[in-house]
Parts: structure tokens; sequence; C-alpha cells
């Protein structure tokens, strides 16, 4: 059978560039331990405000300069509504929706997930710079979009 010169040009390119791509998704999933993001916890969204931990969503201590922020976002805020932690502080977030899509981005910072109905996003942040950080919604959730945002102080 004979293979055109430009055909099996063709062809090595689609085997070199399929052997990179798995050998880059191999490398990042086994060797440096990469995951998908969230989506490996769900939760009844209906019941979410009464299912452990959201049924009491606050921001605890948990350990030397490690905090666990428990967080509910619903139509335009986020519960609780303030947070404090000292600097060099890391904070385990943990959010989930019960009404529609809303954002949880902190600008200035890598923090920016999507929070959907159903599931649980969790992401960690350590805050090294004292200030006031703002959490954003930056999904469109209604009317009221604009006003929901929480201040977590980082104090010196």
């Amino acid at each position: 059978m004979h293979i055109h010169r430009y055909e099996k040009i063709w062809l090595w390119s689609g085997a070199v560039c399929l052997t990179l791509f798995l050998l880059i998704v191999g490398v990042s999933a086994f060797a440096m331990g990469n995951q998908p993001p969230s989506h490996m916890e769900t939760i009844d969204p209906e019941k979410a405000v009464t299912t452990p931990p959201f049924d009491n969503p606050g921001f605890t201590k948990v350990g030397e300069k490690e905090y666990e922020a428990v967080m509910l976002a619903q139509a335009f805020t986020y519960t609780p509504s303030k947070m404090s932690v000292p600097k060099g502080s890391t904070v385990h977030f943990k959010v989930t929706s019960t009404d529609v899509v809303h954002g949880f981005e902190i600008p200035s910072t890598n923090v920016n997930m999507m929070i959907t109905p159903g599931y649980v996003s969790e992401i960690s942040y350590t805050f090294t710079k004292p200030g006031k950080y703002l959490i954003l919604c930056n999904e469109y959730c209604g009317a009221g979009h604009q006003v929901m945002a929480v201040t977590l102080e980082v104090t010196a």
C-alpha cells in the first residue's frame, strides 16, 4: 500500500501530538498529583442548610495559623459575612450554594472557583500580606449580584 509523503507527515504529526498529550496528562496526574478541581463531594442543595457542616456555617481555627471557613452562597450573600485572620494564616474554604450558580473570587490571589448547587467546592490559600481582601461573586446570579461580597481581614 502506498501512502503519500504528506499523509505520512500528518500521521506522524498526529501520533506525536497524541503521545505528547498523554505524556503531559500522565506526568501531571501521577507524578505531580494534580486532580480535577472539586465535584468530589455532593450535597442536596435543598437540604444544605440542615446538612453538616453547612447547617452551622462559620469560621473556625483548626490549627496553628490554620482556619476553616464553611460558607454558604445564596441570594446575593455569603454566610459568614466577616472573617479575620493573622498574617501568614492558611484558610481552607469549603463552599456550596443553595440556589443558583455563584462565583467565589478573591482578587489579587489565585482563589477563583464556581459554586454550583449540589456540589461542595474547596480551596485553600495562605494570606501572606496584611489588608482587607474582598470575596466576590464573579458569576451573574441575579438582580442583586453586584452586592454579593464578603470582607476577609488579614491583620499584621
